[in-house]
């Protein structure tokens, strides 16, 4: 009887891909990790570093130095591009389809159209020689995803002192209903209007048009979000196959969101700080079970470039990191992982394409490496292997390198 813990720090890679040269030319040079220590010093991390953080980077940085006794590696990324929803999907034993890639200007007079049917308020908003975007019912806009992979990701911001969530959401599932791309991501906040929405609306390469998530404020207060997906089988996902072999699972953070199971033990949310004491409540809970939590805070100041902000979100995890271990038993196997970079020091607010870290935790086990892995869903494998269930569509387990 035992726990199987992911915890994914959103964005908290550690340097560029190889293939970046020639796939995606602005993430050259990125090393989320790194270059948050060297802009932030201060830095206070010690579990990570103990777990093998600098492992992992690949170089010792002043008193940010190799651990001798982590059990760590690093892995690729194989889906396309640099993305949170691609990536847990990897991370959960699938290689999606590629999605539909353009612009929302492709889209958008099938969105107006869609959305007018189903007893919305809908107009364009933008000049004649520009992409536009669209708004709904006076408190929402339509468009571009600028934050991650253009042409990628379609945004659906609200403002929710005039709507709820709940229909918030629903106007994101009418969109979802006619378009291919990877996600709608359909959010909101507090606190601010349809003006602030529109004051942070932009366009990029005369070709994308939406408004700029950080810049709005709608992160600020009372944020909430669901990312709705596209092309994905959760039956050859291993949470799915943990439910059909009655094991228990529990996602907490983002990953509740964007991942599918039967389970009942579902806790979204944003603040770090809840969402790990959400998590230490499922660890004294479940006796045997996979338990998977994404911290999302260090990817929004990522995209807002706020190293500070950033370091701040990661001095939060390492302690609770430090609460979660005391709790963990000889049977029990921790990870801790991103999903992809986003290097706030790079120059642009976009994902970057980046190695992940895998710092690996089980009491008594000390000093072994796992090599540098090609896919996220060797993380599936490696659940699937512990618990000795049907293996997930895709990754190859690593259990016997760290046993």
């Amino acid at each position: 009887m035992g726990r199987f813990i992911v915890i994914v720090l959103d964005s908290f890679a550690v340097g560029a891909m190889e293939d970046v040269p020639e796939v995606r030319k602005q993430d050259i040079g990125s090393n989320t990790a790194l270059h948050i220590i060297q802009n932030y010093p201060s830095i206070n991390i010690p579990h990570l570093l103990k777990l093998g953080l600098m492992n992992a980077v690949g170089e010792e940085w002043g008193r940010f130095t190799f651990s001798e006794t982590a059990n760590w590696g690093t892995s690729d990324l194989s889906h396309q591009g640099a993305d949170s929803f691609l990536g847990h999907q990897e991370i959960m034993g699938t290689i999606p389809p590629i999605p539909y890639n353009a612009p929302f200007s492709e889209s958008i007079d099938q969105v107006k159209s869609h959305l007018e049917d189903n007893g919305y308020t809908v107009e364009k908003v933008g000049a004649e020689d520009e992409p536009n975007i669209l708004v709904v019912n006076d408190c929402v806009t339509v468009g571009d995803n600028l934050e991650t992979d253009l042409g990628q990701v379609y945004n659906v911001s609200g403002a929710l002192d005039f709507i709820s969530f709940e229909d918030l959401t629903t106007i994101g599932k009418t969109v979802r209903e006619v378009v291919k791309v990877s996600r709608v991501i359909t959010f909101g906040g507090k606190g601010m209007d349809l003006t602030n929405l529109l004051k942070a609306r932009k366009v990029i390469d005369g070709t994308y048009a939406g408004v700029d998530a950080p810049e709005s404020g709608v992160y600020d207060e009372g944020y909430q979000v669901i990312h709705l997906g596209y092309g994905i089988n959760p039956n050859v996902q291993v949470p799915t196959i943990l439910d059909s072999n009655g094991i228990d699972v529990a996602l907490v953070g983002k990953v509740a969101d964007i991942v599918q199971t039967e389970s009942d033990r579902l806790y979204p949310g944003v603040d770090s700080q809840t969402l790990f004491d959400r998590l230490l409540e499922q660890v004294d809970e479940i006796e045997h079970g996979f338990l998977c939590l994404n911290i999302q805070e260090t990817d929004l100041a990522g995209h807002g470039e706020d190293v500070e902000r950033y370091a701040d979100r990661l001095e939060v995890s390492d302690k609770n990191i430090g609460l979660l271990i005391e709790k963990l038993t000889k049977e029990d196997i921790l990870i801790i992982m991103a999903d992809h970079g986003n290097d706030p020091t790079i120059g642009h607010s976009q994902h970057t394409r980046e190695r992940v870290p895998l710092l690996i935790y089980s009491e008594g086990i000390e000093n072994n490496h796992i090599g540098n892995r090609k896919t996220l869903s060797d993380i599936a494998a490696t659940v699937s292997d512990y618990f000795d269930v049907k293996k997930p569509a895709n990754g190859e387990s690593f259990l016997n390198l760290i046993q």
